[in-house]
This record gives C-alpha cells, sequence and structure tokens, in this order.
C-alpha cells in the first residue's frame, strides 16, 4: 500500500514543488531589460561545412566565372576551357569534338513560308536556292502553319521563351533576293544496306564501270546513287553546266524539272488516296465510324510476311533466334 499522506495541506505542498521548474546549468534567466539568451535546445540542423567541389564551383564563379552570370544576347556563353582560344560552337570544355550546329532564326523560317506558301515556290527550290535540307523546309512550313492559325484563333504564344532559347543558341538567317551561304549539305545520300557489303565483281577494263552498273552489282533493283540522292536535279543541272550550257538557262531547266518532279509526286498521292478511299467500306454509326476492307489472305508472301498482309501494323514475330530455323541466307545479291 502507498504511504499515507499526514494531512491535505502536506499533499498540496509536495505537488507545488514538484510542478516548480529546475534551473539548470544551460538555462539562462532573462533579466527585465536584457535581451533573450539563446534557447538550449534547437530542431533546426547545424549548418555543415561546404564541400571540396562546391568551394571550388563558387571560387569559380567569383573569379573566372563571373562573365557567364548574365548571358550576352546574340551569344552562346559557351563555358570555354582554360588555356584554349573562345570558341562559339563547343558547348562541352572536356568534349572538343562535339559542335553545336546553328539553327534558323525566326526571319529565316519566314522566309522560307512566305517562298513557298506566298510565292509558290516548290520546296526542292527553296532548298536548293537556301541550302536547306528538304526535310527541314517541310518541317518549317508545317509548323508555321500551326503558328499562323494560332495566332488567327487568338491563343498565345511563347514568344520570350522560344527569344530566350535563340539568343542562347549559334543562330543563321537569310536575305531575301541575294546570294546566302548554305545552311547544311542538301544532297547527302543515305548509306543503303545492300551497299555495306563487301563484293568482288569481275568487270572488262574495255568499258567504263558507271554508278548504275555498282549499283546492280549490289542488288537488281538497287537505284544509283544518281537517282537516290535528294536533288537528282541538281546533278543533271551540273551536267548541262559541264557540257557548256550558260547558268541561265541551266537554272531555268532545274526549276521546271523540279516543279514537274512534285507535280508527279502529288499525283501519285492523290490517285494513292482515292484508291484507298475506294476500297474502303465505311459504316457511320451514331459514336464511331467503322472502316472495311476486303482483304486477301492468300496474299502474304514467301514467308507470311509481306507488308500487305494482315496483320503486318499489328506486329508480326521473327524467328531468327528460334532453334530449328534455317539462318543461312537463301539467295545471293
Amino acid at each position: 500500500m502507498p504511504p499515507r499522506t499526514s494531512s491535505t495541506s502536506a499533499a498540496l505542498s509536495a505537488l507545488a514543488r514538484s510542478a516548480k521548474p529546475k534551473l539548470s546549468t544551460r538555462q539562462c534567466v532573462v533579466r527585465p531589460g536584457e535581451q533573450q539568451c539563446t534557447a538550449g535546445f534547437s530542431t533546426t540542423t547545424s549548418r555543415e561545412a561546404l564541400s571540396v567541389p562546391r568551394r571550388m564551383f563558387l571560387d569559380f564563379m567569383n573569379t573566372v566565372g563571373r562573365r557567364y552570370r548574365r548571358h550576352t544576347p546574340g551569344e552562346t556563353n559557351y563555358v570555354q576551357p582554360r588555356g584554349m582560344p573562345p570558341n562559339n560552337n563547343m558547348p562541352f570544355p572536356i568534349n572538343p569534338l562535339f559542335r553545336s550546329r546553328p539553327v534558323l532564326d525566326d526571319k529565316a523560317r519566314e522566309l522560307i513560308w512566305e517562298k513557298i506558301m506566298k510565292n509558290g515556290e516548290t520546296i526542292k527550290a527553296v532548298s536548293a536556292e537556301l541550302g536547306v535540307d528538304i526535310r527541314r523546309v517541310a518541317a518549317v512550313v508545317r509548323l508555321k502553319e500551326v503558328e499562323k492559325d494560332w495566332e488567327a484563333k487568338g491563343k498565345r504564344l511563347a514568344k520570350p521563351y522560344a527569344k530566350a532559347i535563340l539568343e542562347m543558341l549559334p543562330t543563321r538567317t537569310f536575305k531575301a533576293g541575294m546570294q546566302n551561304k548554305p545552311f547544311e549539305p542538301i544532297n547527302e545520300l543515305h548509306v543503303h544496306p545492300y551497299t555495306m557489303q563487301q563484293l568482288f565483281w569481275p568487270t572488262s577494263e574495255s568499258r567504263h564501270f558507271t554508278r548504275e552498273d555498282a549499283a546492280k552489282a549490289f542488288h537488281e533493283k538497287l537505284l544509283s546513287a544518281d537517282k537516290r540522292v535528294p536533288h537528282p536535279e541538281l546533278i543533271q543541272m551540273e551536267r548541262e553546266l559541264a557540257e557548256g550550257s550558260s547558268q541561265l538557262v541551266a537554272a531555268g531547266r532545274f526549276k521546271d524539272a523540279v516543279v514537274e518532279s512534285e507535280r508527279k509526286a502529288a499525283e501519285k498521292q492523290v490517285r494513292k488516296a482515292l484508291a484507298e478511299e475506294k476500297s474502303t467500306t465505311r459504316v457511320q454509326t451514331k459514336r464511331f465510324e467503322f472502316r472495311f476492307k476486303e482483304i486477301n489472305s492468300e496474299l502474304v508472301g514467301p514467308k507470311g510476311k509481306a507488308r500487305s498482309a494482315v496483320g503486318w501494323r499489328y506486329g508480326a514475330p521473327y524467328y531468327d533466334r528460334a532453334k530449328g530455323q534455317i539462318k543461312i541466307p537463301t539467295s545471293v545479291p
């Protein structure tokens, strides 16, 4: 049993003594007119010392790297390695083999869009005139069309963001009506997989071995390099110039050939779309539109993986690593 207290007053005095705080050596007492001292405990973590890499970074930003704090409009502001001359196309100081390529500014993109959409020039002609790849020209026109459409609908564009990005990259612009420096190579040849093999092809010494012969040596249906380049009309123009034709006449023939080439390509796309529409049966419902096509299940090719076969778009399995499959080439090019 717990000990009994003698009286109620004794219990109250004991409770008062236990509730009174005890002063420790670490606790301080604030006197009137004095500033409050620091508490004996705190939940804030202590300040850690700076690491060596961060200290070196701060030293760099306070000395040599002070000029990188503020960006100069129109310059790349890349970090340059010590002891090397300033270079505007090397963004990584430790990797000198990587070079940044310039991009087209807004003025150049607007000029490309005006030449094609307003003046009615062909994509190949604009690509050859400005020295811009055909795919880049087409991409610029598509993006400009989206931009014009958004402006017509009243949508806000991120112009400040685009301006800030262009100020930090090397840019290239064009001047209308003047001879501009080519932006990039426009007639590069795609490396075909058939040309990656080594061949020993006997040929006669009494005749010239042309590019047509080289293409037929790799594969009977492979086109020559003159026909696989993006601008075969430029090759024909250079041949006419080498034969003595004037620059004006050769340029006129080049433009006519480009117009004819794009007209044939457009007609081919129209015929393909009409054939696709003719072979498709559409069934319209309240929520969906069902499209049906007649498919011959026997036209699957010798291995059952023809591109026009049923199921090709959903993925066809390959048995290259399966056991028991013939992996020896069945044809010799």
